[in-house]
């Protein structure tokens, strides 16, 4: 055939000849079918047959006049009448006979090879610069769904060329540099992937946020693409660790279900091939793949990555399209194109970090939240722009705020200072096109329309991690960016402090040896919210507003108490994926009553306490029988993480251990849930004994959480270290006994000062006295370092004191410390000292 070229013979090479979707389609074909990367079959209409149709309808110079006719940059008039013109002239025209002939053989063709008269198709449109690894024409030109008969495609075929000549097209491509007569449209006839019937999306070999090269994230929705493409649902959000996915292991560190409110499925009119409904309320709440699809479709990311990182000679992240067949069950590939923000450039040569905090004392009315897209804050008035055809109102520095947004709001976008939109998820138009124009954007703002109003001064806040908000007025903020350049070799382990699972990927660019100290408090109250043994004992909750609100929460997960463990298995792993193979030691949970009982359900389960702080928290609570059930769901979160997710380098720190024989009840109480402490027991078990305890957890864990295709179920368990937190006076005075026990220790300064000295630490009227700097805190630090090196085990601070006084830095690095964990903010600065020495 002269016109027509099957997928199976196109390779990545073609893409002057069929543009750079059909080469992509044909490339995955052809190479990774050995691979199992399943990719539904079709052909190409070559860019020769674009120009063939153009001579045919003798339409070259006609076109050529009008759009010379534009200046460079067109304003909206002119730019509008000039596209329509050309659109229009090119669907007026006919389909040179041997051209049709020939698209019609191929659909014939391809029909039989699926046994059915007309086979519904997909025809998209494929531009020959179109997915070059440096520049996207991605979304520049147009896709019909469910195609069916001979007509409809040649049909179909005709729009798509005219969709060579979209308003947004012809902008984007003079400011690629691109002549209009120097791009061609080829034109794509896929076999639709049944997805109406089940799911579909988008994946990415990379974290779209940070960069990050560790991750695969997934986004999924009910029914066909569009919807998530076209920013009409907030879908499910997967994220895939792939160092250990690459071992063996099952490390899904994230799951969050989406509002998917909507979904786009086939319509039987030939002038409505495809239809917009709503999505049930019990379906919305459900995950729309299973783990093994979760971790299925990761690895064939990977392997396209792979391929197509061989293929340029370099790193190549991909933006795959994906599709789920509600007939056959099986996951497709409909498309792959290099990622073109973060693959261009290779971010970790020189890191250079620019953080966005707002004003300490700054006073912060919350208007709308939504997902945050951009890590900036900007301030600005709102310009509420309901159609595209008012974008021309939009003024530079103005908040744009609209439903959704498509490529032809791209100029308006430009000129913003920020976007917030009602609708989309983190890989819809706007999200995509926030990042390549550095424009922070707030997606899924539900109710934004309503609550904004016209030239109100607003504060977009993008810096806080997956949530954005927007506050009333302008609030004041700060930017502060810091040129590493070469780190400077420092006499201690540098550490993070991190609680935010969600700022984890940006803030493992730090020039740190890992994190010192991880907290589970925040995942348990902004993710979980719910009191843990209001899970294992719901009868004991008798309210019916508190179980609808557990309801809601843990909609999509049959076993509600498996909604804890997954829910903080993925935050813990989230950070420690973040951070592999560094080390990261998780401190397990150390609420007071006052806090357990401000979650949900929690006055059912918690006592009222006069003084909380000294009360029934940290260790004392594990081996308890008043909280010891909903301790053994935090152990099963962190065997899943280890065992599960492959994050062995997480290590566990253990809070508040008062005595001795509490160290002890503790370690025990860890080991009958899976978490063994390798010193203890080595220490207390004789060798059979050890092998049995081996045995048994192999077999604990595997039956937890190992199913079949999920997860690795070798016996091998990487050796686990136990931290003590010491900040308790009778921690530091009987060190060398509790090192007996634990593989090191982490001194947590706050209750170490204030239990020295006496002082409650909350307390306003005493806070001038509240100083780690007073000589009693001073020795205090001083004798639990030396009982660390005395007793050759780990020793570090995560306390508050680093972060605030570097001379207590200086005096713990010159008594022998082995790490110093600080603050995020406090890291750069103090790298900075150590550079100018």
């Amino acid at each position: 055939m002269k016109f027509i070229i099957s997928f199976a013979q196109v390779t990545i090479a073609d893409i002057p000849r069929v543009g750079g979707k059909n080469a992509s389609l044909g490339e995955m074909i052809s190479a990774l079918k050995s691979k199992q990367i399943r990719v539904p079959d079709g052909f190409a209409v070559t860019a020769q047959a674009y120009w063939h149709y153009l001579d045919h309808n003798a339409l070259r110079d006609p076109l050529q006049k009008i759009l010379n006719s534009l200046p460079n940059l067109p304003v909206s008039a002119d730019l509008q009448k000039a596209g329509a013109e050309i659109r229009q002239r090119i669907l007026q025209g006919a389909i040179p006979a041997d051209l049709r002939n020939e698209l019609c053989a191929a659909y014939k063709k391809l029909s039989q090879e699926y046994g059915v008269e007309s086979c519904d198709v997909a025809v998209r449109s494929s531009a020959t610069a179109e997915d070059l690894p440096t520049a996207s024409f991605a979304g520049q030109q147009e896709s019909y769904l469910n195609v069916r008969g001979e007509d409809e495609l040649c049909l179909s075929y005709q729009k798509c060329l005219s969709s060579l000549f979209t308003d947004r097209a012809i902008v984007y491509r003079r400011e690629q540099g691109f002549d209009d007569f120097q791009v061609a449209l080829s034109v794509g006839v896929q076999k639709m992937v049944r997805s109406d019937k089940a799911c579909s999306g988008v994946a990415f070999s990379l974290d779209t946020e940070t960069g990050c090269k560790d991750v695969v994230l997934i986004d999924a929705s009910w029914g066909l693409g569009e919807a998530i493409v076209k920013g009409l649902v907030v879908p499910d959000e997967y994220v895939v660790h792939k160092p250990t996915l690459r071992q063996g292991y099952a490390p899904i560190i994230k799951k969050q279900v989406g509002d998917k409110r909507a979904q786009i499925v086939y319509d039987g009119r030939a002038d409505e091939p495809v239809k917009l409904i709503p999505v049930p309320e019990e379906k919305r709440a459900q995950f729309c793949l299973s783990d093994q699809e979760i971790l299925a479709l990761a690895r064939d990311v990977m392997v396209i990555e792979e391929h197509y990182s061989a293929r340029y000679g370099r790193w190549t992240p991909m933006d795959v399209e994906w599709a789920k067949d509600g007939i056959d069950g099986k996951l497709y590939i409909i498309q792959a194109r290099p990622e073109t923000i973060h693959g261009t450039s290779e971010q970790r040569a020189s890191l250079g970090l620019a953080q966005y905090h707002l004003a300490p004392d700054a006073i912060k009315k919350v208007l709308i939240s939504g997902l945050s897209i951009g890590q900036k804050i900007v301030s600005g008035p709102v310009r509420i722009i309901k159609d595209v055809a008012h974008i021309g109102d939009i003024r530079s520095g103005d908040i744009l705020v609209t439903s959704m947004t498509d490529p032809d709001w791209v100029p308006a976008m430009k000129k913003a200072a920020g976007v917030i939109t009602e609708q989309g998820g983190r890989t819809c138009h706007a999200a995509i096109v926030g990042r390549e124009l550095g424009v922070p954007v707030i997606v899924g703002a539900l109710g934004a329309l309503k609550v904004l109003t016209d030239n109100q001064e607003v504060t977009l806040d993008c810096s806080q991690g997956s949530v954005g908000y927007v506050y009333a007025g302008r609030v004041p903020f700060q930017q502060v960016r810091g040129e590493l350049g070469e780190v400077p070799v420092l006499p201690v382990q540098l550490m993070l402090n991190l609680a935010d699972p969600d700022r984890a990927l940006t803030l493992a660019r730090l020039p740190v040896s890992g994190v010192g100290l991880a907290r589970l408090e925040f995942i348990i109250t902004n993710t979980i919210k719910i009191h843990p043994l209001a899970l294992v004992f719901p009868e004991k909750v008798t309210d019916a507003s508190v179980h609808a609100r557990i309801d809601h929460l843990t909609a999509a997960y049959a076993d509600k108490k498996q909604f804890f463990i997954d829910t903080l298995a993925q935050g813990i792993g989230m950070i420690a994926a973040a951070l592999y193979p560094r080390p990261v030691i998780v401190r397990l949970s150390d609420f007071k009553t006052n806090e357990y009982r401000n979650l949900i359900g929690g006055t059912y389960f918690e006592p009222e306490e006069e003084n909380p702080m000294l009360g029934f928290r940290g260790a004392s609570r594990y081996y308890h029988e008043r909280y010891k059930d909903a301790f053994a769901l935090e152990c099963a979160a962190f065997v899943k993480a280890r065992d599960v997710m492959g994050l062995t380098n997480i290590k566990v720190m253990v809070p508040f251990v008062r005595t001795i024989g509490e160290g002890k009840k503790v370690l025990e109480e860890m080991a009958r849930h899976g978490l063994v402490s390798t010193k203890y027991h080595s220490e207390k078990m004789p060798g059979s004994e050890k092998e049995t305890q081996c045995r048994l957890l192999s077999d604990f864990f595997r039956k937890l959480f190992v199913k079949k295709g999920v997860g690795k179920t070798t016996s091998a368990r990487t050796p686990l270290e136990i931290i003590m937190m010491c900040e308790i006076p009778s921690n530091v005075l009987l060190i060398d006994e509790f090192c007996k026990f634990f593989d090191g220790i982490s001194i947590g300064s706050n209750d170490l000062t204030q239990l020295t000295l006496g002082i409650d630490r909350d307390s306003a009227l005493l806070s001038e006295m509240f100083d780690e700097r007073d000589p009693a805190v001073k020795k205090m630090l001083k004798w639990a370092v030396d009982g660390a090196v005395r007793n050759k085990v780990y020793s570090g601070i995560c306390g508050q004191a680093p972060s605030d006084y570097p001379e207590i830095a200086e005096f713990l690095i010159a008594a022998g410390i082995q790490s110093i964990s600080l603050n995020p903010d406090a890291v750069m600065p103090f790298v900075a000292r150590y550079k100018k020495k």
